[in-house]
């Protein structure tokens, strides 16, 4: 991998985290073509994928310290402060979303990675479904909520734990699901992008350890330390900016722009993958 395919492949996983087209669909449209087998840059993923969490801890900082200050503040002076206060729930919704995808971890790692080697054929149909998927909330209209119920939580993990087949976008199935249970735009993207910081940092963690276990060469493989560098500045830039951008998106519900991108990228993928 040279420096301007780590450029290139940085901003797609930048970009595709937080925009509802699937990063792991495109970063394996990006890797065939340019003939790369990501398993043997396993540096190279763990570092797009911890440059997408920073992304998110900057353009949600304001959110993540409201959350933090409330789970330590309590004083004498404010005892409604205590106990199962807002930001606490906030946090416990945020743990139970987590419980599905952390047992597809746990339980069947090797066949989801067994998945997404196995071609575009999965890659493109799970476009489609994408795009079917984004269609569907954007003509649904349920009762508006007034906050994301930990019932909800956990229903938006289960499509978080679906989503990890590639080309099923994370923050789509994660997005369109809460539209569908009735939950408030305005609340639902931030929701759906602090969920996923602590699986990506779980997969990054593992793939760490994998990389320790095959051996500091077969994790490098043939990345220079500068295109390492520049895949990480490319994914931690485009990623802030995506961010910034899907939030403002989903409150102006404009999500079936992307159901048609994915029709088209799915359906394109499908035609090359059988030629």
């Amino acid at each position: 991998m040279d420096w301007l395919e780590a450029l290139i492949l940085g901003a797609l996983q930048g970009l595709t985290e937080y925009l509802p087209v699937s990063s792991s669909g495109h970063l394996a449209i990006g890797s065939w073509l340019f003939e790369i087998n990501p398993e043997e840059n396993l540096t190279f993923t763990i570092a797009v994928h911890v440059a997408t969490v920073l992304s998110t801890l900057v353009v949600l900082w304001k959110e993540v310290s409201w959350i933090f200050k409330g789970l330590f503040r309590c004083s004498a002076a404010d005892r409604s402060a205590c106990g199962l206060n807002e930001e606490t729930r906030y946090v416990l919704n945020i743990i139970v979303s987590m419980i599905p995808v952390g047992i597809v971890g746990v339980f069947f790692k090797d066949y989801v990675e067994s998945i997404f080697g196995s071609g575009l054929v999965v890659v493109g149909s799970m476009l489609l479904v994408t795009a079917c998927l984004l269609t569907f909330s954007y003509f649904a209209r349920p009762r508006q909520k007034e906050r994301i119920s930990m019932v909800d939580a956990f229903i938006i993990g289960l499509a978080q734990a679906v989503a990890v087949m590639p080309g099923l976008s994370r923050s789509g199935s994660t997005i369109a699901t809460g539209l569908l249970l009735g939950n408030k735009k305005e609340s639902l993207a931030q929701f759906s992008f602090l969920m996923v910081i602590p699986p990506i940092l779980g997969e990054a963690l593992l793939d760490t350890y994998k990389a320790i276990a095959h051996g500091a060469e077969a994790a490098i493989g043939d990345i220079s330390i500068l295109a390492l560098l520049l895949g990480f500045l490319s994914s931690f830039v485009f990623g802030c900016l995506a961010c910034k951008w899907m939030i403002g998106i989903v409150k102006k519900g404009k999500l079936i722009y992307f159901a048609v991108y994915c029709a088209v990228v799915g359906a394109a993928t499908l035609v090359f993958s059988l030629l």
